[in-house]
C-alpha cells in the first residue's frame, strides 16, 4: 500500500482556547467549565489563555490570525458584535474571519448599587438617578465591556447622560463599588450574584425578560419602569476562518456534550445562567445570532458616538 502515512485523526494534541479577558472574571470562569467539560469528550485537553486589552479585540485579532487547525478556538461574548460599532480600526472581520461553532450560554445582567443607596426599589432609584444626574457614577469594566454596553443602554431608556467612571476589568469596579466610591453598575449575574446575597452591594433589577432563578427578588427592568429594556451577555465559540467543517462539527459536538454536564449546568445555575438549548448551540445559529446582533448594536453606538480608539 506505499509508505503514506493517514494523518493523526483529530484531536491529535492540547487545543487552546483564547479567552479575551482576565482570568477570574464572567467570561473566563464560563470558557474553563466548558474547557474543561470538553476536553473530556475530546480526549484531549483544552487549555485556557487569556488574553486581555483593548475590550477584546486584542485576542479576536489574534484568533483570527491563528492556524485554522482546529487547535486554536476562541471564546468571546456580546463584544464580538459591537467591537465593529465601537471601534473605528479593527485588524480583523468580526463575521467573515471566524468560523462559529456555537453558542454557549446567555448570561443576564443585574442593576446594582453601592449599600448604602437610599433607594429601596427600581422605580425610587429610576427617580433618584434623574434627581441627581449630575452627582450619579455609573461604574463600568472599560469600553466594549458588557458593563459599558448595558450602561449605554440603560442611558438611552431613562433619557440621562451619566458621569461614568471606566475601569481595567470587572474586578477593580466591583472593588469601587463595594466600598461606595461609584454608586451603581450593570454587571453580569456570574460577578454580582454572590455579592448581593452576602449583602454588600443591593441589586435592583435584572436586564433580561425572564427572570433569574437564583435572584428571586429581583423583577426584570422591562416590568420595573423601563419596558422592552433586554440585554444578555451572550457567549459564542468561534474558531479562525477556513477551519474544515469536520473539525468545526467535531468541536460543536464537544460543545453540545459540555452544555449537557451536569456539573457545567449546576455551576451555571450558581452563577445566575443556563446553557442554551440544542437549537442555539449550532453554528449556523451562532452565524445568524452573531450577524443580528452586529446589526442590532449598530445605532445604539453610534447614537452614543461613545467609541474606543
Amino acid at each position: 500500500m506505499g509508505s503514506v502515512q493517514a494523518a493523526d485523526p483529530y484531536p491529535s494534541k492540547v487545543i487552546t482556547m483564547l479567552i479575551p479577558f482576565a482570568a477570574g472574571g464572567p467570561t473566563d470562569t464560563v470558557g474553563r467549565l466548558i474547557a474543561q467539560s470538553m476536553s473530556k469528550d475530546l480526549g484531549q485537553q483544552v487549555i485556557v489563555e487569556n488574553l486581555g486589552g483593548a475590550g477584546g479585540t486584542l485576542a479576536a485579532g489574534k484568533a483570527a490570525r491563528s492556524p485554522a487547525d482546529g487547535y486554536n478556538i476562541f471564546l468571546h461574548h456580546i463584544g464580538q458584535s459591537t467591537a465593529p460599532s465601537l471601534y473605528r480600526k479593527l485588524s480583523y472581520n468580526a463575521s467573515s474571519d471566524f468560523e462559529t461553532i456555537g453558542l454557549v450560554t446567555d448570561v443576564p445582567m443585574t442593576i446594582v448599587a453601592r449599600s448604602n443607596m437610599p433607594a429601596k426599589n427600581m422605580q425610587e432609584l429610576l427617580a433618584y438617578i434623574k434627581t441627581n444626574k449630575d452627582k450619579v457614577t455609573y461604574a463600568n469594566a472599560g469600553v466594549g465591556s458588557a458593563s459599558h454596553l448595558c450602561g449605554m443602554l440603560f442611558q438611552t431608556a431613562v433619557g440621562v447622560d451619566l458621569t461614568t467612571v471606566p475601569y481595567k476589568g470587572t474586578g477593580p469596579a466591583m472593588n469601587d463599588l463595594l466600598g461606595g466610591q461609584v454608586d451603581f453598575m450593570c454587571d453580569q449575574t456570574t460577578n454580582t450574584t454572590s455579592q448581593i446575597k452576602g449583602g454588600k452591594i443591593k441589586g435592583y433589577a435584572v436586564t433580561t425578560k425572564k427572570s433569574v432563578a437564583s435572584l428571586p427578588d429581583l423583577p426584570t427592568l422591562d416590568k420595573s419602569g423601563l419596558p422592552g429594556f433586554e440585554v444578555g451577555v451572550w457567549h459564542g465559540l468561534y474558531a479562525p476562518k477556513g477551519t474544515p467543517k469536520p473539525i468545526v462539527d467535531r468541536l460543536n459536538k464537544a460543545l453540545n456534550v459540555a452544555l449537557k454536564d451536569p456539573s457545567v449546568v449546576s455551576r451555571f445555575a450558581e452563577l445566575g445562567t443556563e446553557p442554551v438549548s440544542a437549537e442555539l448551540a449550532t453554528p449556523e445559529a451562532h452565524r445568524k445570532h452573531l450577524d443580528s446582533e452586529i446589526a442590532r448594536w449598530k445605532p445604539i453606538i453610534d447614537k452614543a458616538g461613545q467609541y474606543a480608539d
